[in-house]
Order: C-alpha cells, then sequence, then structure tokens
C-alpha cells in the first residue's frame, strides 16, 4: 500500500502525488508501487527492496542522492488465539526532496504520524521526524515488554499448580521474544550512535533534546529487556522443576491409593478362591456374620496401611 502526506497549514494531509517535503509511506507494497517509488525518486529499487526481508540487519546506507536508514521495530502477531511478538525492519529514505518509509507491514509505530496526532511533527522537517520515529518505536518496545511481563505474571500463576509443558512453552516462546528484542534493540542503538556523527543528517539545536530522548528510551527497553530475559531465564528452571514436583505428589498419590486396594483385593480373593469344608476352610465362613466381618477387616486394614504410607517419609 502506498499513502501519501504532506504538511499544510500545520496539519498532516493525505495527499495523491509526490511533492516537495512530502512522506511517502510503503506499507506491504506491490512490486509495481516499489518501481513507481523507484523511477519517481530516484531510489534503486534494491534499496526500497531491502526492509521487505525480514532477516535484514539495522544500518546506515549513505548513497550519492540518498540516505537510508533501517531499524528493527517490534511488532505482534496472533496465532492460535495468542499474541507472538517478533521484530521486523523498517527503512526510513531521506532524499533531497522528500522522506520515505517501507515496512513489511502496515505498523503501527507510524500510525500517529498518519493521524496528526504527533506533536510538532512535520513532514517537511525530515531529521524531526526521523527522531520522532524512532523514539516512537522506543516507546513502542517498552510497551510490549511490559505486557510481556504481565503475561509472565499470569503464566507463573498457572504453574504454581501445573503438570503440564504448555505454559513452560509459552514462558520459553516469551524468553526467545526477550532475546530478539535485546538484539535489535542493540542494534538500533549502532544506527543512532551513527546518526549523531553522520553529516548527512543536519543536527539542529531545536532538536537536541528529542535526540536525548530517544537514547535514553532506547536504553531504558535495552535494560529492562535484558533484566525481563535474566527474570524469565530464572523462572523457567524453577517451574520446570515445580512442574515434575507437581507430577510426583500425583503419582505418590496414586501409588498409595493402588497399595491400599490391593489389601481387600488380597483378603476377597483367598476368600473367593476357597472350597468348603475340609482343611481348605477359611475363618468365619460358616458364619452368617462372616461376610461382613470380612469386609470391616479388610476395610480396616486398608485404611491403617494408607494411614501408615501418607505418614512414612518414603512417600513424603
Amino acid at each position: 500500500m502506498l499513502r501519501m502526506f504532506n504538511t499544510i497549514n500545520g496539519q498532516v494531509e493525505q495527499i495523491s502525488k509526490p511533492e516537495n517535503g512530502s512522506w511517502l509511506c510503503l506499507s506491504d507494497p506491490t512490486d509495481v508501487e516499489l518501481a513507481t517509488v523507484a523511477q519517481e525518486t530516484g531510489i534503486d529499487l534494491a534499496d526500497l527492496r531491502a526492509p521487505l526481508d525480514d532477516e535484514e540487519r539495522s544500518r546506515v546506507d549513505v548513497e550519492d542522492d540518498y540516505t537510508m536508514i533501517i531499524v528493527d521495530i517490534p511488532t505482534v502477531e496472533e496465532r492460535g488465539g495468542r499474541d507472538w511478538y517478533e521484530t521486523i525492519p523498517l527503512s526510513i529514505i531521506v532524499t533531497q526532496n522528500m522522506i520515505i518509509t517501507v515496512c513489511m507491514q502496515d505498523t503501527p509505530v507510524l500510525h500517529p504520524f498518519m493521524e496528526g496526532t504527533i506533536r510538532g511533527f512535520n513532514t517537511y522537517m525530515k531529521t524531526r521526524f526521523i527522531l520522532q520515529i524512532l523514539y516512537r518505536n522506543a516507546t513502542m518496545y517498552l510497551r510490549y515488554l511490559r505486557i510481556i511481563d504481565r503475561e509472565s505474571d499470569k503464566l507463573e500463576l498457572k504453574l504454581r499448580h501445573s503438570m503440564q509443558n504448555r505454559e513452560i512453552l509459552m514462558l520459553l516462546e516469551l524468553s526467545k521474544t526477550l532475546v530478539y528484542f535485546t538484539t535489535s534493540l542493540k542494534s538500533n542503538e549502532i544506527v543512532m550512535e551513527k546518526l549523531t556523527t553522520l553529516a548527512r543528517i543536519k543536527q539542529y539545536p531545536e532538536d537536541e533534546d528529542l535526540l536525548e530522548d530517544v537514547i535514553t528510551e532506547n536504553k531504558q527497553a535495552i535494560e529492562m529487556a535484558n533484566i525481563y530475559s535474566g527474570v524469565l531465564a530464572n523462572m523457567t528452571d524453577a517451574f520446570a522443576s515445580i512442574v515434575s514436583n507437581n507430577l510426583n505428589n500425583v503419582m505418590r498419590i496414586f501409588t498409595i491409593i493402588s497399595i491400599s486396594l490391593s489389601i481387600p483385593t488380597l483378603i476377597f480373593s483367598m476368600y473367593g478362591m476357597n472350597f468348603d469344608g475340609g482343611m481348605m476352610g477359611m475363618p468365619f465362613t460358616d458364619k452368617p456374620w462372616g461376610f461382613l466381618l470380612i469386609v470391616v477387616v479388610s476395610m480396616a486394614l486398608a485404611a491403617a496401611v494408607t494411614w501408615f504410607l501418607t505418614r512414612s517419609r518414603w512417600f513424603k
């Protein structure tokens, strides 16, 4: 999808053709849209396609007529009724007359810019626009990290009584997400450091505070990702042991039940295989109340064995 925007009288408005100072937003673009933008802007088609590869690394490329900045942005995908978090590349290409963004998805990182809700945003102020995108990107990382932390807390409550691997596998998936987040944030930090020394990207005094905020937010996101990653790693190891212990407790209960039930089964089997009369006669078989007595004795022995096993250190 190709959308074009320009700031007109302080308002961000969508336009039908590119103008000086405009912003071209390519989200999941078609080959025709990529070829059209490449022809109108003079940008190499290969550079426009670069962020469409989800394995593309964060970097800054300086060409003769434009500068391409690629950063990793967070995204959420729904699979199996759950949200899964990952990172994808976003390209910011700055030319002499306009700025172009390219992404394989319609990312929420750019939605506030399209809606004109970002304070001080103007499409023709290219340096500030870049910093605002990077700041918005860092805040999105922080938002998703807090969501991941809340999900891990919910999983912690479930794991206390769980005997399945499903919750542990979900914890492992969150841990993998945090590794991706940490790697992407560190790559973005390198890009920011290069931008501060890049002569092609002009530095304005009024943007210094914004640049500091971008660097601070990104560092905070890296620190949070590292902390949550360490917590999840320890939690996964701990709850793997808890799941195993819960399973052992269930097996202990079933073992006690099995041993206890074997007592009356043995007694009833002995009486069931006995023949009347002779030396093979069993006690109380000739009494009218014998059957009831045998049942009571069997239940009493089973209860005594159950009591003993539940207090035995072998079954603790």
